[in-house]
Order: C-alpha cells, then sequence, then structure tokens
C-alpha cells in the first residue's frame, strides 16, 4: 500500500457523511471528504431534524447557523385520524423542537462546518472505484469533472454515500433485517399554506400526508401510498398526488389559496441493516443502515451514526481499543437504539388499518395531553416504542381515560 495520505477519507458529503468528517478533523485528524456534487445542491429528503437530532447541532456548535437561515421551528406533531386528532410536543425540555430545513440549506452548513475544521473538501469530484488491496480497502480512485484521474489513500474509507454506496458495493457487508420497499412518497412546495409550527399528519385508508414548513415561508407537502400501486400510479403521480387531499375537506380548503411552487418528486425505497465497518472501511447514514422515510428520521439518524463512527475510529486510531472491538460497539449500539422504530416504522408504512387494541389504545391516548406528548415522542423518535408501548405505560393511559 502507498503511504497514506489521510488518516480517513470520506465518500458523501451531505448529512452522515461532512459530520462524521468535521468531527474526525476536529479531533485532529488528516480527513479528504468527497462528493460528486457541489454544494449548495439539492437531493431527495424528509427534511425534518427531529429533537435528537437538533440536539446533535446544539452540540456541535452549528444550531445557531440553522436558526439564522429562517428555518421555522416545529413545535407541534400532529396525528389527524379523520375522527379524532392526536397533537403533542415531539421533543425534550432540553431539545424542544424540530426543524425542516431545505437540503440547499442545511448540506452547505454541514460541509463548511467540516471545512472550518480542517477536512479537505473536494466537491464536484466522482469516484471511479474504492481501491482495496489483500482485502483492505486502502483508498479511492477519481476525479474531478474538469481534471484527469488521482488516487488517494487512508487508514480507513468511510461510506456516506448513501442508499446506492459504492463502498458498500465494494466491500459487499452482511445485510440484514431487510424489507422491501413499503410506501411510494411524493412531495412539493407550496406557498400560502401555514402550519403555525406543526408537522401534521393525516393519515386514512391506504393513504397518508404531511404538511409542515421549511425555508422561504414554504411548506412541504408530502403523500404517501402503497408501494403495490407504484406502477399503476407512477404514470399520473401529480393527479393520484392532488385527488388525496380529497380525503380532507379542511385540507382541501386550505389547499385552494395555496400555491404549488415546484413540481412532484418522490421515491419508495427498501429497509435494511448492513455491518458498517471491515478491514480498512466503514459505512454511516444510508450506506449502512435505512428505513422507510414516513416517520422522518433519516437526517437524525446520520447525525447519530456520525458521532458513534467518529468515536470509534478516533478510539481505535488512538489506541484505546482495537479497531474491530471499537466499531463492533458502533454496530451495536447503532442496531440496539434503532431497531424498535425501525420495526415500528414499517408498521406505519404499510398504511394498513392498526389492529382494534391499536386503534383502542389511540382513542385513549386523544385528550390526554401527556399521553399525547408522549406519542409525539414516540414519533420524532425522542421516545423509544420499546419504551411507550410496554404494557404498564398503555395500561396508564387506558386508566386515565377511564375517568
Amino acid at each position: 500500500m502507498a503511504d497514506a495520505v489521510f488518516d480517513v477519507i470520506v465518500v458523501g458529503a451531505r448529512c452522515a457523511g461532512s459530520p462524521t468528517a468535521m468531527l474526525l478533523a476536529r479531533n485532529g485528524y488528516r480527513v479528504l471528504l468527497v462528493d460528486r456534487a457541489t454544494f449548495p445542491s439539492d437531493t431527495l429528503s424528509t427534511h425534518c431534524i427531529q429533537p435528537p437530532g437538533v440536539a446533535a447541532l446544539k452540540r456541535w456548535g452549528l444550531l445557531d447557523r440553522l436558526t439564522a437561515t429562517n428555518c421555522p421551528p416545529i413545535t407541534t406533531l400532529s396525528f389527524d385520524f379523520d375522527t379524532f386528532t392526536i397533537a403533542g410536543a415531539p421533543g425534550t425540555p432540553d431539545s424542544p423542537v424540530a426543524y425542516a430545513p431545505r437540503r440547499l440549506v442545511l448540506d452547505s452548513l454541514l460541509v463548511d462546518a467540516a471545512a472550518e475544521a480542517g477536512v479537505e473538501v473536494r466537491e464536484n469530484f466522482t469516484v471511479e472505484e474504492v481501491l482495496v488491496d489483500d482485502d483492505q480497502v486502502v483508498g479511492i480512485r477519481g476525479h474531478r469533472k474538469d481534471g484527469g484521474t488521482v488516487s488517494e489513500h487512508a487508514q480507513v474509507v468511510v461510506g456516506a454515500d448513501g442508499l446506492h454506496s459504492l463502498v458498500a458495493k465494494t466491500v459487499q457487508p452482511e445485510q440484514y433485517n431487510e424489507k422491501p420497499p413499503l410506501l411510494c412518497g411524493y412531495y412539493s412546495y407550496w406557498s400560502n399554506l401555514p402550519t403555525d409550527g406543526h408537522f401534521e399528519n393525516h393519515i386514512r385508508p391506504e393513504r397518508g400526508w404531511a404538511a409542515f414548513p421549511t425555508n422561504d415561508d414554504l411548506t412541504l407537502v408530502v403523500v404517501g401510498w402503497p408501494y403495490r400501486e407504484f406502477i399503476a400510479n407512477k404514470v399520473d403521480v401529480l393527479g393520484h398526488y392532488l385527488k388525496t387531499f380529497e380525503l380532507s375537506d379542511a385540507f382541501s380548503e386550505r389547499l385552494r389559496s395555496a400555491k404549488r411552487e415546484a413540481r412532484v418528486i418522490g421515491t419508495a425505497v427498501p429497509g435494511y441493516f448492513r455491518k458498517p465497518f471491515g478491514n480498512g472501511w466503514a459505512l454511516v447514514g444510508d450506506a449502512g443502515y435505512n428505513k422507510d422515510f414516513i416517520t422522518a428520521q433519516g437526517i437524525t439518524d446520520a447525525f447519530r451514526d456520525a458521532d458513534l463512527c467518529a468515536t470509534a475510529l478516533d478510539e481505535a486510531f488512538s489506541g484505546t481499543r482495537p479497531f474491530d472491538v471499537a466499531m463492533a460497539e458502533y454496530q451495536t449500539r447503532r442496531d440496539e437504539h434503532v431497531l424498535p422504530m425501525y420495526e415500528y416504522t414499517s408498521q406505519v408504512a404499510s398504511l394498513e388499518p392498526p389492529p382494534p387494541e391499536i386503534q383502542q389504545l389511540l382513542g385513549a391516548i386523544a385528550g390526554n395531553q401527556e399521553a399525547m406528548d408522549a406519542y409525539a415522542r414516540v414519533n420524532s423518535g425522542a421516545m423509544s416504542p420499546a419504551e411507550f408501548f410496554t404494557e404498564e405505560n398503555v395500561g396508564r393511559i387506558f386508566a386515565a381515560s377511564a375517568h
């Protein structure tokens, strides 16, 4: 292997890659961050930074930069089930609100923070190949749009390159807990559609939609339908998108005075866990773990992975713990934290009516502010579904509703 110029090369500079690179550079490591995009640039996204992700931005000293973009805070999560609505606060006293910034804004902020930490950032850089020597990842080969091909070497290459990760394709990690695509989601931006700080969810049979505020006085409106309708509905996505709102007279009325400001875009994604490390490589964000977007956890998950992965690599580089031991703990902590939400998300993404006992529970939650706040925290990721749906907690909610 050629002498490693860098300690770490991070492939992908969005919500998982830039924070990973930034945190490592802040600890004194030599880091190269590459992305085929130039920033600011947009990407498909749930947009939402849930309260645990907002807490990460605060720890990193970046929250003030986000609030300075005039992205409005989300103070309430609401769930309109047609016959009743559950509305609660999504966060904790330490991190009470969520934000849903445009990715044009957020990703540029994160890339800038990485560069300020001392990361060498190469935008408009296409990775052609992940270099492997005797079963060890040793670097990358790639090129800028207007330049020749170059090779760079590092002790570790981190794949933060998303669902179709080239790093993951190269190393072929073990993949487990897989789920097929469950939901098709499509969104656009609307003006003159105020939500008053709500991330509002509307749930109907085999349909769901949400509306929440983002930058530039715009509201993002996303619609979902079952994946089995993907082919049939693809011929007229806009028509099916707009028809969904007819399921609520009140929302349809609000939309009449609003204006759609962009085309409708969307996708469907599978669920999976991938082993996030091996000889000379690691995975963060969607490259290592992905679930349906209906619970809007992707950005917050990416921030958590960046923290965990950067900490583990620091331990390995500093000799505190062997690489395999430190990175195995990263994997364990990631999986233990996200598995309950992964399963909960899959149930929600089916868009099937909840079983009768859950419908009864939802009815008991409605009107009980303490329970509604807890339900909102479950859906924001601030509280584990495993904690909320315990027999003891469910019993307390039913007991309260009986009085």
